[in-house]
Protein backbone atom coordinates (compact mmCIF):
# COMPACT_ATOMS: atom_id res chain seq x y z
CA UNK A 1 0.00 0.00 0.00
CA UNK A 2 1.88 3.58 -1.08
CA UNK A 3 -1.20 5.61 -1.27
CA UNK A 4 -1.41 9.52 0.27
CA UNK A 5 -3.95 9.50 2.75
CA UNK A 6 -5.01 13.10 3.68
CA UNK A 7 -7.72 14.26 6.44
CA UNK A 8 -10.56 16.63 5.46
CA UNK A 9 -7.88 19.23 5.85
CA UNK A 10 -5.88 18.12 3.63
CA UNK A 11 -2.71 17.33 5.72
CA UNK A 12 -1.15 14.48 4.93
CA UNK A 13 -1.15 11.34 7.55
CA UNK A 14 2.22 9.49 7.56
CA UNK A 15 1.59 5.87 8.00
CA UNK A 16 3.30 2.40 7.78
CA UNK A 17 1.75 -0.44 6.12
CA UNK A 18 2.99 -3.91 6.98
CA UNK A 19 1.46 -7.64 5.64
CA UNK A 20 0.90 -10.09 8.50
CA UNK A 21 2.90 -13.06 8.18
CA UNK A 22 2.32 -15.03 5.11
CA UNK A 23 1.79 -18.78 6.40
CA UNK A 24 -0.96 -17.78 8.53
CA UNK A 25 -2.36 -14.10 6.83
CA UNK A 26 -5.46 -13.46 7.30
CA UNK A 27 -6.31 -11.00 4.76
CA UNK A 28 -9.88 -9.92 5.40
CA UNK A 29 -8.81 -7.93 8.51
CA UNK A 30 -6.63 -4.47 8.80
CA UNK A 31 -5.79 -3.66 12.41
CA UNK A 32 -4.68 0.44 12.69
CA UNK A 33 -2.97 1.53 14.98
CA UNK A 34 -2.80 5.52 16.92
CA UNK A 35 -0.69 6.57 19.75
CA UNK A 36 -1.38 8.68 22.48
CA UNK A 37 -0.60 12.58 23.10
CA UNK A 38 2.91 13.85 22.16
CA UNK A 39 3.35 10.39 20.58
CA UNK A 40 3.73 9.39 16.49
CA UNK A 41 3.41 5.63 14.80
CA UNK A 42 7.37 4.66 16.19
CA UNK A 43 6.56 4.69 20.00
CA UNK A 44 7.71 1.15 20.99
CA UNK A 45 4.07 0.60 22.39
CA UNK A 46 2.55 1.12 18.83
CA UNK A 47 5.42 -0.22 16.66
CA UNK A 48 5.93 -3.19 18.83
CA UNK A 49 2.07 -4.28 18.93
CA UNK A 50 1.81 -3.56 14.95
CA UNK A 51 4.88 -6.57 15.24
CA UNK A 52 3.24 -8.70 17.56
CA UNK A 53 -0.01 -8.58 15.23
CA UNK A 54 2.09 -8.65 11.97
CA UNK A 55 3.69 -12.17 13.20
CA UNK A 56 0.06 -13.36 14.21
CA UNK A 57 -0.52 -13.28 10.09
CA UNK A 58 -2.88 -9.33 10.59
CA UNK A 59 -2.02 -6.81 8.22
CA UNK A 60 -1.18 -3.12 10.14
CA UNK A 61 -1.33 0.39 9.53
CA UNK A 62 0.23 2.29 12.15
CA UNK A 63 -0.24 5.75 11.84
CA UNK A 64 0.50 9.55 13.27
CA UNK A 65 -2.08 11.96 13.66
CA UNK A 66 -1.65 15.26 12.14
CA UNK A 67 0.39 17.71 13.67
CA UNK A 68 2.26 14.52 15.33
CA UNK A 69 5.12 12.63 14.35
CA UNK A 70 5.87 13.42 10.11
CA UNK A 71 2.47 13.91 9.76
CA UNK A 72 1.53 17.59 8.14
CA UNK A 73 -0.38 19.83 10.20
CA UNK A 74 0.16 22.01 13.67
CA UNK A 75 0.50 20.16 16.78
CA UNK A 76 -1.37 23.30 18.49
CA UNK A 77 -4.76 22.23 16.30
CA UNK A 78 -4.27 18.46 17.80
CA UNK A 79 -7.07 17.56 19.97
CA UNK A 80 -9.19 14.26 20.38
CA UNK A 81 -11.81 15.71 18.07
CA UNK A 82 -9.92 16.66 15.05
CA UNK A 83 -8.16 13.42 15.64
CA UNK A 84 -11.38 11.41 15.52
CA UNK A 85 -11.76 12.91 11.37
CA UNK A 86 -7.85 11.55 10.91
CA UNK A 87 -9.21 8.42 11.80
CA UNK A 88 -11.75 8.58 9.68
CA UNK A 89 -9.93 9.40 6.68
CA UNK A 90 -7.75 6.16 7.49
CA UNK A 91 -10.37 4.05 7.28
CA UNK A 92 -11.97 5.65 4.18
CA UNK A 93 -8.61 5.04 2.28
CA UNK A 94 -8.61 1.09 3.53
CA UNK A 95 -12.10 0.18 3.82
CA UNK A 96 -12.31 -0.79 0.08
CA UNK A 97 -9.99 -3.51 0.55
CA UNK A 98 -10.49 -4.85 4.12
CA UNK A 99 -14.38 -5.50 5.08
CA UNK A 100 -13.16 -5.70 8.60
CA UNK A 101 -11.24 -3.02 10.57
CA UNK A 102 -9.85 -2.98 14.00
CA UNK A 103 -8.14 -0.23 15.84
CA UNK A 104 -5.81 -0.34 18.32
CA UNK A 105 -5.47 3.16 20.54
CA UNK A 106 -3.11 4.33 23.43
CA UNK A 107 -4.15 6.38 25.85
CA UNK A 108 -5.61 9.59 24.08
CA UNK A 109 -5.54 7.39 21.07
CA UNK A 110 -8.12 5.58 22.45
CA UNK A 111 -10.33 8.12 23.22
CA UNK A 112 -9.91 9.17 19.76
CA UNK A 113 -11.73 5.04 19.26
CA UNK A 114 -14.21 5.58 21.49
CA UNK A 115 -15.45 8.14 19.22
CA UNK A 116 -15.10 6.96 16.01
CA UNK A 117 -16.41 4.09 16.77
CA UNK A 118 -19.33 4.97 18.00
CA UNK A 119 -20.25 6.47 14.64
CA UNK A 120 -18.27 3.96 12.10
CA UNK A 121 -19.80 0.64 11.65
CA UNK A 122 -17.03 -0.24 9.94
CA UNK A 123 -14.98 -0.51 12.93
CA UNK A 124 -15.69 -4.33 14.03
CA UNK A 125 -13.14 -4.71 16.86
CA UNK A 126 -11.67 -1.76 19.27
CA UNK A 127 -8.84 -2.30 21.20
CA UNK A 128 -8.08 0.48 24.36
CA UNK A 129 -4.34 0.52 25.39
CA UNK A 130 -4.23 2.43 29.05
CA UNK A 131 -7.37 4.05 27.64
CA UNK A 132 -8.90 7.70 28.73
CA UNK A 133 -12.43 8.29 29.32
CA UNK A 134 -12.22 10.87 32.03
CA UNK A 135 -10.94 13.58 29.79
CA UNK A 136 -11.31 16.50 31.75
CA UNK A 137 -9.91 15.12 34.90
CA UNK A 138 -7.07 13.86 32.48
CA UNK A 139 -6.15 17.33 31.33
CA UNK A 140 -6.66 19.28 34.56
CA UNK A 141 -4.62 17.11 36.60
CA UNK A 142 -1.77 16.94 34.11
CA UNK A 143 -1.76 20.23 32.95
CA UNK A 144 -3.94 22.74 34.94
CA UNK A 145 -1.24 24.62 36.59
CA UNK A 146 -0.31 26.25 32.86
CA UNK A 147 -1.63 28.94 31.40
CA UNK A 148 -3.02 27.67 27.75
CA UNK A 149 -1.17 29.18 24.98
CA UNK A 150 2.01 29.88 26.90
CA UNK A 151 2.03 27.15 29.04
CA UNK A 152 3.96 23.55 27.85
CA UNK A 153 2.96 19.95 28.13
CA UNK A 154 4.90 17.87 30.70
CA UNK A 155 8.08 20.89 30.71
CA UNK A 156 8.52 19.76 26.57
CA UNK A 157 8.62 22.85 24.42
CA UNK A 158 8.29 20.64 21.36
CA UNK A 159 4.81 20.27 22.95
CA UNK A 160 2.91 23.47 23.72
CA UNK A 161 -0.35 23.62 25.71
CA UNK A 162 -2.81 24.42 23.24
CA UNK A 163 -6.37 26.30 24.21
CA UNK A 164 -7.85 24.07 21.53
CA UNK A 165 -7.00 21.27 23.41
CA UNK A 166 -8.21 22.72 26.65
CA UNK A 167 -11.41 23.18 25.40
CA UNK A 168 -11.98 19.99 23.45
CA UNK A 169 -11.51 18.03 26.63
CA UNK A 170 -12.66 19.81 29.66
CA UNK A 171 -15.71 21.52 27.62
CA UNK A 172 -16.63 19.74 24.40
CA UNK A 173 -15.98 15.97 25.48
CA UNK A 174 -15.35 16.04 29.39
CA UNK A 175 -16.10 12.88 29.52
CA UNK A 176 -16.85 9.55 26.77
CA UNK A 177 -18.76 7.95 29.22
CA UNK A 178 -21.73 8.29 27.74
CA UNK A 179 -20.26 7.29 24.39
CA UNK A 180 -18.29 4.16 25.63
CA UNK A 181 -22.01 2.82 27.16
CA UNK A 182 -22.89 3.30 23.17
CA UNK A 183 -19.84 1.07 21.78
CA UNK A 184 -21.06 -2.15 19.91
CA UNK A 185 -17.71 -3.35 18.47
CA UNK A 186 -15.94 -6.24 20.48
CA UNK A 187 -14.09 -4.50 22.87
CA UNK A 188 -10.82 -5.29 24.72
CA UNK A 189 -9.29 -3.16 26.93
CA UNK A 190 -6.08 -3.51 28.84
CA UNK A 191 -4.49 -1.29 31.77
CA UNK A 192 -1.60 -1.13 33.43
CA UNK A 193 -2.25 -0.92 37.41
CA UNK A 194 0.73 1.25 38.36
CA UNK A 195 -0.43 3.73 35.22
CA UNK A 196 -0.47 7.50 36.76
CA UNK A 197 -1.29 9.56 33.60
CA UNK A 198 -3.93 7.34 32.72
CA UNK A 199 -5.61 5.83 35.82
CA UNK A 200 -6.85 2.49 35.42
CA UNK A 201 -10.32 3.42 36.78
CA UNK A 202 -10.98 4.86 33.47
CA UNK A 203 -10.54 1.04 32.26
CA UNK A 204 -12.89 0.00 35.46
CA UNK A 205 -15.42 2.77 34.19
CA UNK A 206 -16.47 0.88 31.05
CA UNK A 207 -16.63 -2.08 32.53
CA UNK A 208 -19.03 -0.90 35.23
CA UNK A 209 -21.06 -0.15 32.12
CA UNK A 210 -20.63 -3.04 29.31
CA UNK A 211 -19.99 -5.46 31.84
CA UNK A 212 -19.20 -9.30 30.47
CA UNK A 213 -19.59 -7.69 26.89
CA UNK A 214 -16.37 -6.14 26.86
CA UNK A 215 -12.72 -7.69 27.75
CA UNK A 216 -10.48 -6.50 30.37
CA UNK A 217 -7.06 -7.38 31.07
CA UNK A 218 -5.23 -5.85 34.22
CA UNK A 219 -1.41 -6.10 33.84
CA UNK A 220 0.03 -5.95 37.60
CA UNK A 221 2.61 -2.65 38.15
CA UNK A 222 2.88 -2.32 34.34
CA UNK A 223 3.24 1.36 34.05
CA UNK A 224 1.47 3.82 31.10
CA UNK A 225 3.50 2.89 28.41
CA UNK A 226 4.09 -0.42 29.23
CA UNK A 227 7.75 0.19 29.41
CA UNK A 228 9.13 -3.33 31.30
CA UNK A 229 9.78 -6.21 28.94
CA UNK A 230 7.72 -8.78 30.69
CA UNK A 231 4.90 -5.88 30.67
CA UNK A 232 5.39 -5.34 26.54
CA UNK A 233 5.33 -8.98 26.11
CA UNK A 234 1.82 -9.37 27.88
CA UNK A 235 0.51 -6.41 26.49
CA UNK A 236 1.17 -7.59 22.54
CA UNK A 237 0.70 -11.40 23.93
CA UNK A 238 -2.91 -10.42 24.81
CA UNK A 239 -4.01 -8.38 22.08
CA UNK A 240 -2.77 -11.08 19.05
CA UNK A 241 -4.17 -13.55 20.71
CA UNK A 242 -7.53 -11.44 21.46
CA UNK A 243 -7.32 -10.72 17.43
CA UNK A 244 -6.86 -14.60 16.61
CA UNK A 245 -10.10 -15.29 18.46
CA UNK A 246 -12.22 -12.88 16.59
CA UNK A 247 -15.21 -14.89 15.64
CA UNK A 248 -15.72 -12.84 12.26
Amino acid sequence: MNQSIKNSLGETLDYTFTTGAEDCRDDKWLVILGHGLTGNKDRPVIADTSKALNTAGFDTLAFSFAGNGQSEGDFCHATISKEAGDLSAVIDAVAHTYPKIAYVGHSMGSAVGVIQATRDGRIKALISIAGMIDTKAFATTEFGSETPDAGLMWEDEAYPLSSAFMQDLCETIVTLEPLADCVSAQWLLIHGTADDVVLPKDTQCVKNLQGDAVDTVLIESADHSFTQPTHKAQLTETIANWMRSRPY
